[in-house]
């Protein structure tokens, strides 16, 4: 029975619990958005209308140039091209590393394969604060303090990219992979002209975990960044907010500003983003 006959037969109680359920999750929707719709409202405001009583959702007048006057009160610009050059450089390199990694974890047989692979993931569970200040000494030992290469090094590599990459290639048939092989094409050609077009939708999900998490990132730039023209954006909206915390309008309009990047990529891959969440874990 398609889809459309089993909502002509719905019974009344059916109906009725259909109204609910989506008049919760509508409900649910809203109050998620508040935040949000109260920090658009308030970037185009003035600093002294932000809080009136009162409150306005739609101001009175739109202050666009506040805006403007955002790039000019810190080198927010600065901030950007850092935050972005590091989050697509390792988005990037924790595709690469995870797709190589999960493809000899998936479909390569060598001694201890799955006890390595268990040893690799048991490392999600130890808590980045237990090896912070060993990474700190290995990143200052070998030149690489005060750069955004030390972020670079220290996020190219992970164990979630790996584990997420491995469940979706489970699901990719073995019999393709031999029947290349037979064909006399190398790993690294099975890897690339096979394996790799077939996993777009792990890939969307790893690029969108990635971008997001590195985007966002607050601590490793705090420790590991001290010049203030080599900062990331999340860093530099905690410079402005100390800088002006009386200018909430700014404020609004500086994290705003923030992101649109995250919201862009998300929107771009989130076709192949829910296509990989709903078929990560499942083994054919």
């Amino acid at each position: 029975m398609t889809a459309k006959k089993k909502r002509l037969h719905m019974t009344p109680a059916g109906i009725v619990l259909s109204v609910l359920k989506y008049g919760v999750l509508i409900l649910f929707t809203v109050v998620a958005l508040i935040p949000f719709v109260w920090m658009i409202s308030s970037s185009l405001k003035t600093s002294i209308d932000v809080f009136s009583i009162p409150m306005r959702w739609i101001p009175e007048t739109f202050h666009w140039e506040n805006y403007l006057n955002i790039w000019s009160k810190v080198p927010l610009l600065a901030y950007f091209k850092n935050t972005a050059t590091v989050a697509i450089i390792v988005t990037f390199m924790q595709i690469l590393t995870s797709s190589f990694a999960a493809y000899a974890f998936a479909k390569m047989q060598f001694r201890g394969r799955d006890t390595l692979f268990m040893c690799y993931i048991g490392t999600i569970a130890v808590p980045w604060q237990v090896y912070m200040v060993p990474q700190f000494i290995m990143m200052r030992s070998i030149g690489l303090y005060d750069t955004i290469w030390s972020l670079v090094a220290l996020q190219s590599f992970t164990a979630f990219g790996v584990f997420l990459m491995r469940q979706f290639y489970l699901g990719i048939p073995n019999d393709l992979s031999e029947a290349a092989r037979i064909d006399g094409l190398s790993e690294y050609g099975i890897w690339a002209r096979i394996i790799l077009p077939l996993a777009k939708p792990a890939i969307a999900t790893l690029c969108i975990f990635t971008f997001v998490n590195t985007w966002n990132d607050y601590m490793g730039p705090m420790i590991y960044l001290t010049t203030d023209l080599k900062k990331t954006i999340q860093v530099g909206l905690r410079r402005f907010i100390q800088a002006y915390s009386a200018d909430y309008n700014l404020i609004m309009a500086a994290s705003l500003c923030s992101l649109i990047p995250v919201t862009v990529v998300f929107l771009f891959l989130q076709r192949y983003f829910i296509e990989g969440i709903a078929t990560t874990g499942m083994k054919g």
